[in-house]
């Protein structure tokens, strides 16, 4: 991942994490959704069967905050992004979601929020999966 040219984060194996934080997501949403993350089995096992979580194979976690996820386009073609949470709101949340990985022992990759960052995926799948937390 870069910012401005430079790079900031990378990883190897592992998950991309676009969070994108809401109104009334808290603290609590950014645990359970780290834990989440973190007990997903999406990895092949021995029998090339998702099976595994990014604990079993030893993987990272590049955590990139994504407002744009809450763009809304029912109402035109210009996105309207008034469901995502304040800067401030979602800063704190994101961090917290990479922190609450980083605990669980997992090698974190942070993007740097409210920056224009071009980020590079090498998709081994695919496997793309939107989690919400209750």
């Amino acid at each position: 991942m870069e910012v401005g040219g430079e790079r900031v984060a990378a990883i190897g194996s592992g998950l991309l994490v676009l969070v994108g934080v809401g109104h009334g997501d808290g603290p609590g949403d950014a645990t359970r959704l780290a834990a989440k993350v973190a007990r997903l089995r999406v990895f092949a096992d021995a029998e090339d069967r998702m099976n595994l979580a990014l604990t079993d194979v030893g993987g990272a976690a590049l955590v990139v905050s994504q407002f744009t996820l809450y763009g809304d386009v029912t109402r035109g073609n210009r996105p309207s992004f008034v469901g995502a949470a304040p800067p401030e709101q979602g800063a704190q949340l994101v961090e917290r979601v990479a922190a609450e990985l980083e605990n669980m022992g997992i090698p974190v990759g942070r993007g740097r929020f409210g920056a224009h960052m071009r980020v590079a995926l090498v998709n081994d799948g695919p496997v793309t999966i939107w989690i919400e937390t209750p």
